[in-house]
Parts: C-alpha cells; structure tokens; sequence
C-alpha cells in the first residue's frame, strides 16, 4: 500500500516539485517502507529549499535519532526552534523543546 502511494506522490511531484507538502510526504512513505536513509534525504532536501515548513524538523531529528546521530538530531532540533521562534509557533517549539530536553540537550532553552 505505501508503495503505491509514494508511485502517486512521486507522480504528483513531477508536476509540483517544489510542493513541500509532497516531499515531505514522500518522505513518510520511505520511511514506512523501511528506506530511512531516502526519507532522511528527502527531508534535507526540502528543508535546504523551504527552511520555514517547520513540521520537518522534528521528523528529521527523530529519524536522524532513530539512525543513532544524536549530535545531528539536536542540531536539527535547535535549527527548526529558532524557526518556530521566529514564527511565534507555540506548538512546534514546544515540541522540539521537549525533544531535546529528552535528549538532555536543553541547557540553551529558553522557556520564557
């Protein structure tokens, strides 16, 4: 099933490829099949084009956890606070805020 949805989103993409929202769920799909490394690659790659699609942050710093580069995962998680920051998006900082205090990597947090 998730195949065929990534064939669809692939698809769709050719048309749009700069659509966010469809790389960004190509990515999902890659990791549902098991192909972390692409849906690692895929995040990036949206992020370096669209650093402000903010939801990306968090599921690249948990798969970069899942893939044991926990010193990146942080850095990825600092990166998409200071854009939630910048955004004034509550949810999300939140978010990667807890992230990273569950990494024990909250020592520069603010939590004002």
């Amino acid at each position: 099933m998730s195949s065929d949805r990534l064939k669809l989103i692939k698809e769709m993409l050719e048309t749009n490829p700069d659509d966010s929202f469809l790389q960004y769920a190509a990515a999902i799909e890659y990791e549902n099949l098991g192909n972390r490394k692409t849906a690692i690659e895929t995040i990036k790659k949206l992020l370096d084009r669209d650093p402000a699609y903010l939801g990306a942050y968090y599921k690249l710093g948990k798969l970069l956890e899942l893939d044991g580069k926990e010193k990146e995962a942080i850095k990825t998680y600092r990166r998409g606070l200071d854009v939630s920051k910048k955004n004034s998006d509550l949810k999300t900082e939140g978010e990667l805020s807890e992230a990273l205090m569950l990494l024990g990597a909250d020592d520069e947090i603010s939590w004002n």
